[in-house]
């Protein structure tokens, strides 16, 4: 692995993390929004993801759905604020249901992915913020920051692998 998945916590409401991955920004530009290439790679262990919906443009949503025969079905929605191709994706990301209602109770954050071009690597930082500290909390307790690195580690993999 080029990097190991570096989780920060900023201030009381946000989470930075960063990952180096030995690929150029175009192609992590294109894994992080192309359907067949995002369920090739997306969740944590043991976990497949499909992906019904992307449409990454201002105001467009990403739709999606981890599945485990562990834990079942968890399904999340991105809907996309700012879009600056191969540099920046800016999203409200939330719990949602099948149809993509936003689920009740649950954390919704505004998560920035900026991809920064390094002698044919890409750096990536991720910062989320969230609207209180014990939604941050929350999070982290469902084990997020773990199932985080096991999906960028899924990544690095899916790289390696589709150099173009």
């Amino acid at each position: 692995m080029t990097g190991a998945t570096s989780i920060t916590q900023v201030g009381e409401r946000e989470l930075v993390v960063t990952r180096t991955f030995n690929a150029p920004r175009a192609l992590v530009w294109k894994a992080w929004t192309e359907p067949e290439r995002i369920k090739q790679w997306w969740g944590p262990d043991g976990f497949t993801t499909i992906v019904p919906t992307i449409d990454v443009r201002p105001g467009g949503v990403w739709h999606y759905c981890m599945q485990s025969s562990e834990w079942g079905d968890a399904w999340g929605k991105a809907t996309y604020r700012e879009v600056v191709e191969p540099e920046r994706l800016v999203y409200i990301d939330a719990f949602s249901d099948e149809a993509g209602n936003t689920a009740e109770g649950m954390p919704v954050s505004e998560v920035t992915l900026t991809f920064e071009e390094q002698d044919g690597r890409t750096l990536m930082t991720s910062r989320t913020l969230f609207a209180s500290a014990e939604e941050r909390q929350k999070v982290i307790e469902m084990g997020m920051e773990q199932g985080l690195s096991q999906t960028l580690d899924h990544l690095e993999e899916f790289l390696a692998q589709n150099n173009s």
